[in-house]
């Protein structure tokens, strides 16, 4: 398979503390990967890193073999290609759902309000939000809020999708709802690395789980070389501790 991110040499620190500490991985196309580990232990540092929220001390960021950190790009168009859907949702709250997915199609993308719409009301439709198009996003539940925040996602054609703790932020009983949307994406094939706490969701979604911890990936995997014969013993303390929960 063709790799379509490839992370060489990557280091990231905030003032003294080291955040990530020469990661080296690769990503390739229809792979649904994990991010697994401790709070703290450079997680959400790569996913923003990856989208350029973040931007590295050293290292490349190939993708498809060209490194964005180098040279100039246009951040708004890499992003439509490698987007991103956030713990906190990130919905503008003065537009209505419906105007939360095309505002990006008009203003980056260049489409016409005709095709922006029919786009957005199909992955409205797809996420089950298509009857709150008109809605506030003061109207919606958490979880409602999530799966609008990953229709405008995929409203913008994305290569590949990172989901930066998406459930984190919910009332449990809406976990569910949201989960169950990103299983849908992962069995259609999208490309998606997942920052998660949801250890069966890694479990039974991912093709690849990587525990990071401390800054480093310390082992990585299939799903049940992970959680039914990991390595590493840090991966094994940390999966004894979900488990038991």
């Amino acid at each position: 398979m063709e790799n379509i991110i490839e992370i060489q040499g990557l280091k990231k620190s905030f003032g003294n503390l080291e955040v990530l500490k020469d990661i080296q991985f690769h990503v390739e196309k229809k792979e649904v990967i994990c991010l697994i580990g401790a709070s703290g232990s450079g997680k959400s540092t790569l996913l923003r890193c990856l989208n350029l929220l973040e931007t590295p001390d050293a290292g490349r960021i190939l993708v498809h073999g060209r490194d964005i950190l180098q040279g100039s790009i246009n951040v708004n168009e890499y992003r439509t290609k490698v987007g991103m859907v956030f713990q906190s949702f990130n919905l503008f709250d003065n537009m209505d759902v419906l105007k939360n997915c095309t505002v990006g199609q008009t203003h980056v993308l260049h489409r016409n309000k005709d095709e922006a719409r029919e786009k957005a009301l199909h992955y409205l439709e797809k996420v089950g939000m298509k009857d709150f198009a008109s809605a506030a996003p003061s109207q919606l539940s958490g979880g409602q809020k999530q799966r609008v925040a990953i229709a405008r996602a995929l409203c913008m054609d994305p290569e590949v999708l990172l989901f930066d703790e998406p459930t984190s932020a919910l009332d449990p009983e809406m976990v569910g709802e949201v989960l169950a949307v990103m299983k849908g994406l992962a069995q259609s094939g999208l490309t998606m690395i997942v920052v998660t706490h949801e250890m069966a969701f890694a479990r039974d979604v991912s093709s690849r789980v990587v525990f990071m911890d401390k800054g480093v990936i310390a082992e990585e995997g299939t799903p049940e070389q992970i959680f039914q014969n990991p390595q590493n013993p840090r991966t094994r303390e940390f999966l004894a501790r979900y488990i038991q929960r």
